[in-house]
């Protein structure tokens, strides 16, 4: 554990606490959040996903956005990295491909606010077994 040596780095240490609690207290009833899901394994990364998730963590906050935003694995969309997934309230996930900062800015803008589908959806390729 650090050690505290002045009011600055308290005030530091409660902000990152904060942040993990909100999170853990957001987890409890997810669907009431916009949650969105950012691929990054290595062809995520190599694309610029770290870049897209630190963007849309600052401007949702920025913007008063409640949303979770996740890092996950390979969605298997390799060809269109970076990807995320985006799920509203109470609605069916969509996954977002070649997502960079000024996709990212539209998604949240259109998308995420308004409810207006965009550009860049990757159309589901398969079936659940429920659906069967």
């Amino acid at each position: 554990m650090t050690k505290v040596k002045s009011l600055a780095d308290l005030k530091k240490m409660k902000e990152q606490l904060q942040s993990k609690v909100d999170l853990r207290e957001k987890g409890e009833d997810p669907d009431s959040h916009v949650q969105i899901k950012v691929a990054m394994a290595t062809c995520g990364i190599a694309s610029g996903a770290k870049t897209v998730m630190e963007f849309l963590i600052d401007e949702l906050e920025k913007r008063s956005i409640d949303a979770v935003v996740t890092q996950t694995g390979c969605m298997g969309y390799c060809y269109a990295e970076p990807t995320i997934e985006v799920k509203l309230p109470k609605q069916e996930p969509v996954v977002f491909g070649y997502v960079d900062k000024k996709k990212a800015d539209e998604i949240i803008e259109r998308y995420i606010k308004n409810g207006e589908l965009v550009e860049g959806i990757i159309p589901v390729n398969y079936n659940t077994i429920d659906n069967k």
